[in-house]
C-alpha cells in the first residue's frame, strides 16, 4: 500500500495525532543523532509516578561493555514477587530504558511485580550481538540475585517493543538454546523480527517506521549485512525454524504496521510449534500507536489485552493470586 491508500485506513484518533506532528525525516546516519535526542526527551518529559522505587544498577556484559539496568518497585511491597524484564524500542540505534517508566509506574501496583529495564548497547556503535548478550546479561543477573532483589526465578518473564520485541523473542530463543536461565513468558509489542524484508508489508510506506529506516535499523544492527544469507536466527527470529519448548507468547501488532506479516507469521510457527500464543491485530493502528496516542481507544485496548494476559500468565505461576 502507498501512504496515500493507509492515511485513509488509519484509526481515525491516531491520524489526527499524526497530523499534528511535526514531519521527521527517515532514519539515516544523518538524522540518527537528532533521534535518539528526541526519544530521550519524550522519556523526560514522563512524570514519574509517586510510590514507585526506581534503582540503577551497572552491569557487564560477557564481552566488557557495561551498561545499566533499572529495577521498579511498588515501595513497602514484600516479597519475593514476579518479575519482568524489559527491552525498549528504537529501532535496535536508538531508544532508552527510562521511556519504560511510565510501563513499571502502572504494572508494578497493578500486578505486585518487579520490573526490570534493560538499558542495553545501541547498534551501530554496538552491534549484534552485542544487545541481545546484554539482554541475555540482564536476565542471568535477575536469576543470580533473585533473593537480595526480592523476586521468585522461577517467575521471570520478559517482553518487548519493536527492537524490544526482536530483543525479547530472540532472548527467549538464546535462553532454551544455552539451557537457560529459564524465562516463564514472553510478551512481543509489534516486534521487529524479520531483517529480510521479503513480506508485503514491509514495503508499504507505512507513518512512524517506513521501509527506509526498517532498512536502516537492521543494516546497522547486522553490520551492513541485512538480507545476507548468514544472518543467525538469534538476530532474526523470523528466520527460526525450530521454535519448540519456548515460553508462552502474546503478539501484537497494527494492521498498517510494516511489521504485520511478519509479526503473524511468527505467532502462527509458534503455534504450530505447540507453544502457547496469544495473537492481535489492531486495524487502523501503526507502529507505536500504543505510545503516540496513550488516550486512543485502539490503544487502550490494546494495553488491556496485553494487562490480561499478563495477568493469566503470572496467576499460573505457582497459584499466586494477581489482581484483575
Amino acid at each position: 500500500m502507498d501512504a496515500d491508500t493507509i492515511a485513509t485506513l488509519l484509526d481515525p484518533e491516531v491520524s489526527s495525532y499524526l497530523d499534528a506532528l511535526p514531519t521527521t525525516p527517515p532514519l539515516s546516519t544523518s538524522t540518527l543523532g537528532a533521534t535518539r535526542e528526541r526519544m530521550q526527551q519524550m522519556a523526560d518529559l514522563y512524570v514519574r509516578a509517586e510510590g514507585i522505587v526506581r534503582t540503577d544498577h551497572t552491569l557487564t556484559s560477557s564481552d566488557g561493555f557495561t551498561f545499566s539496568v533499572r529495577v521498579h518497585r511498588q515501595d513497602g511491597e514484600e516479597g519475593p514477587l514476579p518479575a519482568i524484564i524489559w527491552c525498549h524500542g528504537g529501532g535496535l540505534v536508538a531508544g532508552t530504558y527510562s521511556i519504560d517508566d511510565a510501563r513499571f509506574d502502572r504494572w508494578c501496583p497493578r500486578f505486585g511485580v518487579v520490573g526490570i529495564a534493560v538499558d542495553y548497547g545501541l547498534a551501530p556503535e554496538r552491534p549484534f550481538p552485542g544487545p541481545l548478550e546484554d539482554c541475555y546479561t540482564a536476565l542471568r543477573w535477575a536469576h543470580d540475585h533473585a533473593h537480595e532483589l526480592g523476586i521468585v526465578p522461577d517467575r521471570i518473564g520478559i517482553g518487548g517493543s519493536s527492537a524490544g520485541g526482536n530483543l525479547a523473542a530472540a532472548l527467549a530463543l538464546l535462553a532454551r538454546d544455552r539451557g537457560g536461565p529459564d524465562v516463564a513468558f514472553q510478551a512481543l509489542i509489534y516486534p521487529m523480527l524479520d531483517d529480510r524484508m521479503i513480506t508485503p508489508s514491509s514495503a508499504w510506506e507505512v507513518p512512524i517506521w517506513p521501509p527506509s529506516s526498517n532498512d536502516f535499523g537492521w543494516n546497522a544492527y547486522l553490520g551492513g549485512r541485512r538480507g545476507s544469507d548468514d544472518v543467525p536466527s538469534h538476530a532474526s527470529p523470523a528466520r527460526a525454524t525450530d521454535l519448540s519448548g519456548l515460553p508462552p507468547a502474546f503478539v501484537c501488532v497494527g494492521a498498517l504496521d510494516g511489521f504485520l506479516d511478519e509479526d503473524v507469521a511468527y505467532a502462527n510457527a509458534l503455534a504450530r510449534a505447540g507453544v502457547p500464543v496469544e495473537l492481535h491485530v489492531y486495524p487502523g493502528a501503526p507502529h507505536g500507536f500504543d505510545l503516540m496516542t496513550p488516550g486512543a481507544a485502539i490503544a487502550r485496548r490494546c494495553r488491556a489485552h496485553l494487562d490480561e494476559w499478563l495477568a493469566a500468565q503470572l496467576e499460573k505461576s505457582e497459584g499466586s493470586s494477581v489482581p484483575s
